[in-house]
């Protein structure tokens, strides 16, 4: 299952007869080298699914260069005009999915798409609600040099493992694969970086069975545009604890059928204001 093709039968959707498995979410700011690279790359393994691009506001060319790349109707661009945050995007890109589950997919290429059958593997067996795709659980990945960044992560771990009582070993990881209606029953919050400790908390809270599963990882330093920095870190433990006591309820037996929107029907391009 390298190259990720089933597809849920729907008569008459508006994208088709089917429905996708899969919806990939790609959160994009100010990665105009890259983001038609990421993009080709994934529609190489996600040829058939609903991919959705959500440009934060971009003040490099990359909506420009986003407009110029020729997207197959299953690739949907969405544009903030101004600069919100990962959260804030992954947000906006919940309210168009379509597809069975949620993947989040940087542009930065640090990490691979031709991951993703292999991610959604525990997802259609059963063995799992969640699936997170661990940087840490394959040896050939290099930290050579990123031994602050480890230690933060290694943090992480420690308090998910400390406040919920759940060992996880790559808390920070990008790939995380939910079902979609699981994703919107958490009423997210997140406006940047807290994308990742809000999801594992409300997991945690709901009893959810998290695996891990090795990944390919390819990591790029501040200088060649990484984002994430120490503050982002220290809020990423604030938001673990904050949502120690959440309540919430996903039913796993009931799916959802969504439509595209009207207002959506006949274009892959919507402007979010």
């Amino acid at each position: 299952m390298d190259k990720v093709n089933a597809m849920k039968l729907l008569p008459g959707h508006p994208l088709g007869r089917t429905l996708p498995l899969l919806t990939v979410v790609m959160p994009v700011f100010n990665e105009r080298p890259r983001v038609g690279t990421a993009l080709r790359r994934v529609l190489k393994r996600a040829s058939e699914q609903h991919i959705i691009v959500v440009d934060d506001g971009s003040t490099d060319g990359t909506g420009d260069a986003l407009d110029e790349f020729a997207c197959p109707p299953h690739v949907e661009l969405l544009f903030h005009d101004n600069n919100r945050g990962k959260g804030a995007a992954i947000r906006t890109a919940l309210e168009h999915a379509v597809g069975q589950f949620i993947i989040i997919q940087d542009a930065d290429l640090e990490y691979a798409p031709e991951d993703f059958g292999k991610l959604l593997e525990p997802l259609l067996s059963e063995e799992a609600d969640v699936v997170y795709g661990s940087r840490y659980l394959n040896s050939e990945n290099g930290f050579a040099g990123r031994r602050r960044f480890d230690w933060g992560v290694k943090l992480l771990n420690l308090a998910v493992r400390l406040i919920y009582g759940v060992t996880i070993t790559d808390e920070a990881t990008c790939y995380k694969v939910f079902p979609t209606s699981l994703l919107r029953s958490m009423d997210l919050r997140c406006k940047r970086f807290e994308f990742c400790p809000e999801v594992t908390a409300k997991a945690c809270r709901l009893g959810l069975r998290i695996k891990e599963v090795p990944i390919r990882y390819s990591p790029r330093s501040i200088e060649e545009g990484k984002k994430i920095r120490m503050r982002d870190g220290i809020q990423a433990l604030w938001t673990l604890w904050k949502y120690r006591k959440w309540e919430g309820h996903w039913d796993r037996d009931v799916g959802e059928d969504r439509a595209v929107p009207e207002s959506q029907q006949g274009t892959n391009t919507v402007r979010v204001r």
